[in-house]
């Protein structure tokens, strides 16, 4: 009997096992167990060739409509000796598209793949003469004689061998009997289902397929790590029926039934490792900070020359009485553009001011540590003089902390922080360099969650002597924070209720081929300076040779496109060389002299971006606040904190260059006074590719939820229990979190249930062993970062 450690090589011999751990990194039954179907082809069921990505390994099941032999011709091998070399073109078609499969020196494929024969074919999809085909793809047949690879033996082909005769027990290579038939083979293939695996082109979907037979035949009762008493509440399988309905199903109602048991095991096991840190963070305790009657924040509430909203109000209620407590409180507030999230976030540092401590905000950008600052010194007023003459009443000092600071100011800075002279900070990431030594380190505060990293976050808050408060602040959460919220380990605060007096934003998306509609682009900015409004163009890059290079107090520019998205350099920006054959994005040192001398001639254009010098920047943007500056071409160094009520147009150039939480949050730089707001989407996408589809999305709500949502749809959530933001990695392969939150939310219960009874599960061996496969040492200490 096999169990999930045993190594495959005992199962299918040293050659198959050593293939399958090169090609796919799988050593154990259990790596082979774990790799999943992609999808199922029912029997009779065609592919959408329409579908197909040309240089993607593909497995497709489709219907023989035509054969032509081509005459052999005389070639010469590399001995000079002359040969016959003959091509065979067979179509197959799914009914509505066409692929051509090329066989060279295969006459006999003629006589087996004849018109109307359905059957399964892998390889690598290419294109000839604007035709996609598989060049010597590997057959396996469905509704005809048998004629697996070119062994012709009914056996499965492994890079140019056979899996048919395949060892088992200790012999490795020896063989150990046919341990398929033909016609069990053709069983496996072309029944109910037939499973399709992620493959490569020496592994193709069927031959894991078979490996997979073998195993499953020799899989006995495996230990299951749910315990029974969960399997029986939910109705979940056993493990080991699981694994056999999901790579052996009947119906399409097996798989369902499978998916379901190993979705439980994928949510078990992040739920168990968070309800485990959670029992941790509340054993480790904070000081609470209550505040005080009289202090700051009464001072704050009295002097502000507007009403909070009731969404602030409440808001600002529940962060209170979280920092009343000893646990460290771990909240995300989430709002629009807009809403009113910084004067909540200034009321949360106060009151941790008039607790005795000290309040840090950290911001992404010189630019918005600066314009925060400015900010809490004009709504603060006297509270912000602690120490100075004609002062009265309670009061602090206010510290801001930036990368380019003069040496004796940055000296001057660090050691009021350290004596707690200055109650609040403001700063970029400066504020996580060495040197900085906090008094009483009491909140911490991050505007911009999504321009910041997990650990970038923990080494803050690894700078007070106890476990800070933690509010993480942002409009549209990464697809990460997403996920923690659906599992339950953020605690949420939404503020949808806008201040009064603020416009609507109407978002387009503008093709560059379009040249009437480019040309209006650039006028609906004239006729906007005309009316006496300003506007913003942002390029995403700031010049040749500086794609991904950033801000000094944080990256500011924007990852490329995906290779491979179609779409032509634009005008007025993304019209500049391509490096390497891919287009670039807009620079603002084309683009501003550019518009200068062409579409915006006659008015006040200027530049902005990150590689400025602070002082450079901050005169700049004084002039455009002070309407000394119509148009205004930049980076994003103006994504978040910069508020001119007065601008109501941005254009975005190149937009396909940013992510939906940056679109989101460039736009919200307009509208922001009663005139309304318009935000045009440049790209120079195919309207068919991915990115187009993104900003069409974009262009049809102002909802950060909904987009949060969608760019969790479109990127996925990322490494849960490790450091990757989104894509790439995943801990979830099941898993899918908008649609399995019930799921989610039940696995949360029981994990509760079963971390309070039993902490380190030992009771629960099979499950602490899941856990720590899933959970190694990286993965748990990035996991108590939070």
């Amino acid at each position: 009997m096999l169990d999930l450690d045993t190594p495959l090589k005992s199962v299918l011999g040293a050659k198959h096992a050593s293939l399958l751990a090169d090609e796919l990194d799988l050593a154990t039954v259990g790596d082979l167990l774990n790799h999943l179907p992609r999808r199922y082809h029912e029997r009779g069921e065609l592919t959408d060739l329409d579908g197909l990505v040309v240089g993607e390994i593909a497995t497709v099941q489709a219907r023989v409509t035509k054969v032509v032999k081509h005459k052999p011709r005389a070639d010469w091998n590399t001995n000079n000796r002359r040969r016959e070399s003959g091509r065979t073109e067979i179509t197959v078609t799914d009914g509505r598209g066409e692929l051509s499969l090329v066989f060279f020196n295969q006459q006999w494929r003629a006589k087996a793949l004849t018109p109307g024969t359905t059957a399964l074919f892998a390889g690598k999809v290419a294109e000839f003469r604007g035709r996609r085909q598989l060049i010597h793809p590997e057959v396996h047949m469905i509704d005809g004689p048998d004629s697996d690879d070119d062994a012709g033996d009914g056996q499965l082909g492994v890079a140019g061998g056979q899996l048919g005769e395949l060892g088992v027990g200790e012999g490795g290579d020896d063989v150990a009997g046919e341990r398929g038939e033909r016609s069990s083979a053709v069983a496996d293939f072309a029944g109910a289902l037939v499973p399709i695996y992620p493959a490569t082109a020496k592994l193709t979907s069927w031959k894991i397929a078979r490996c997979l037979r073998l195993v499953l035949d020799s899989l006995g009762g495996l230990t299951d790590p749910l315990p029974e008493s969960v399997r029986s509440r939910h109705r979940l399988a056993g493990l080991a029926r699981a694994y056999q309905l999901i790579h052996r199903p009947g119906t399409r109602g097996d798989v369902a039934v499978a998916r379901t048991r190993l979705k439980w095991d994928e949510a078990l096991v992040v739920q168990i490792a968070l309800a485990q840190r959670r029992r941790r963070v509340e054993l480790v305790a904070t000081q609470p900070r209550p505040g005080r009657a009289g202090g700051l924040l009464d001072a704050f509430d009295a002097s502000l020359p507007f009403a909070l909203t009731d969404g602030q109000r409440e808001v600002s209620e529940t962060i209170a009485a979280e920092l009343a407590k000893a646990v460290p409180m771990h909240r995300l507030l989430q709002g629009e553009v807009g809403s009113g999230k910084t004067v909540v976030a200034v009321r949360a540092m106060l009151l941790a001011v008039d607790s005795g401590g000290q309040a840090v905000l950290l911001a992404p950008t010189e630019t918005l540590a600066a314009q925060h600052h400015r900010s809490l010194l004009r709504l603060l007023g006297d509270q912000a003089r602690a120490g100075e003459l004609g002062v009265s009443g309670p009061a602090t000092r206010v510290a801001l902390l930036t990368g380019s600071m003069p040496a004796r100011a940055r000296r001057d800075t660090l050691a009021a922080i350290a004596d707690g002279s200055v109650g609040l900070v403001v700063g970029t990431h400066a504020l996580l360099g060495a040197g900085v030594t906090f008094h009483d380190l009491a909140l911490v505060v991050v505007d911009e969650q999504h321009r910041f990293g997990v650990e970038q976050r923990d080494e803050l808050r690894s700078r007070g002597r106890r476990p800070p408060h933690l509010l993480v602040m942002t409009a549209t959460p990464i697809p990460r924070t997403v996920a923690m919220t659906v599992f339950g380990d953020l605690e949420v605060s939404v503020l949808n209720q806008l201040p009064s007096g603020r416009s609507p934003i109407s978002t387009f998306v503008v093709p560059a081929v379009n040249t009437v509609l480019m040309s209006r682009m650039w006028g609906r900015v004239r006729e906007e300076v005309a009316a006496g409004h300003q506007a913003y163009v942002v390029c995403p890059r700031v010049g040749e040779g500086t794609a991904g290079a950033g801000d000094p107090a944080g990256t500011e520019e924007p990852a490329p496109p995906e290779p491979g998205e179609p779409g032509e350099p634009g005008q007025a920006g993304g019209q500049g060389p391509r490096d390497g054959g891919e287009r670039v994005g807009a620079t603002v040192a084309q683009t501003l002299p550019r518009l200068v001398a062409g579409e915006l001639a006659g008015l006040r254009v200027e530049g902005l971006h990150g590689r400025m010098p602070a002082a450079a920047r901050d005169d700049v943007m004084t002039r455009f606040a002070a309407g000394e500056v119509d148009v205004l071409v930049a980076t994003t160094v103006i994504e978040v904190g910069v508020d001119v009520p007065n601008a109501t147009v941005m254009i975005i150039l190149d937009s396909d260059w940013f992510g939906v939480s940056q679109l989101h949050q460039l736009r919200g730089r307009v509208g922001r006074g009663s005139a309304p707001g318009i935000c045009l989407l440049q790209t120079c996408v195919d309207a068919t590719a991915p990115a187009a589809e993104r900003l069409r999305a974009v262009a049809s709500t102002s909802d950060g939820a909904e987009l949060a949502l969608l760019d969790l749809a479109q990127r996925r959530e990322g490494d849960v229990l490790g450091a990757a933001q989104s894509g790439g990695r995943r801990s979830l392969r099941l898993l899918e979190l908008l649609r399995d939150e019930d799921l989610i939310r039940s696995a949360r219960e029981e994990a509760g249930a079963i971390v309070a009874a039993d902490p380190e599960l030992r009771s629960l061996p099979a499950l602490h062993r899941l856990l720590a496969d899933a959970l190694d040492e990286t993965s748990a200490a990035f996991l108590e970062k939070g």
